[in-house]
């Protein structure tokens, strides 16, 4: 399998959204009360565009030969400026995705350190990120990357 990971460009776009659609679906399935199908494709062209232009966002596609399989958006985040936190600035990934069919394959972990360096180089002393509790697979594989948990967020249906 030859791997490359590299920074996504305009003509990804389809490809982007290709997998993002893999995700939501997930997502979908398991909190329908959070979670619709779009009315198009899975991100509006002008977000990723946004996301691309953006020097505070980084995003990365994994690709085994000519086929995109995986992605990971990082972002630059300040800590907001309230006297109980101590100022800082971190990297916080918004999403990762391996297609179906290429995990455990080491693509989410590839992303993840080529997340991790773009961090590093921008200075940022921390990477953070957020996933839901149904989404066990995930949260074991953050855990065997050494992420633990810093809080926990918590909600309640009022039907």
């Amino acid at each position: 399998m030859e791997l490359t990971i590299r920074e996504a460009v305009t003509a990804d776009y389809a490809a982007i959204c290709d997998i993002f659609a893999e995700a939501d679906d997930l997502h979908r399935q398991h909190l329908p009360h959070i979670f619709q199908k779009p009315p198009g494709l899975a991100r509006e062209r002008d977000y990723i565009l946004g996301l691309l232009a953006d020097e505070n966002v980084g995003l990365f596609l994994a690709q085994v030969g000519s086929q995109v399989v995986g992605l990971v958006c990082v972002q630059a985040r300040a800590a907001p400026d309230a006297p109980i936190l101590v100022p800082r600035r971190y990297a916080n990934v918004d999403s990762l995705v391996v297609k179906q069919g290429f995990r455990r394959r080491g693509i989410g972990r590839a992303l993840m350190e080529r997340a991790q360096a773009w961090a590093q180089a921008k200075g940022l002393d921390n990477i953070e990120l957020h996933v839901w509790e149904f989404n066990q697979e995930a949260i074991a594989f953050y855990e065997r990357l050494g992420y633990e948990n810093l809080s926990r967020r918590m909600g309640k249906r009022l039907d």
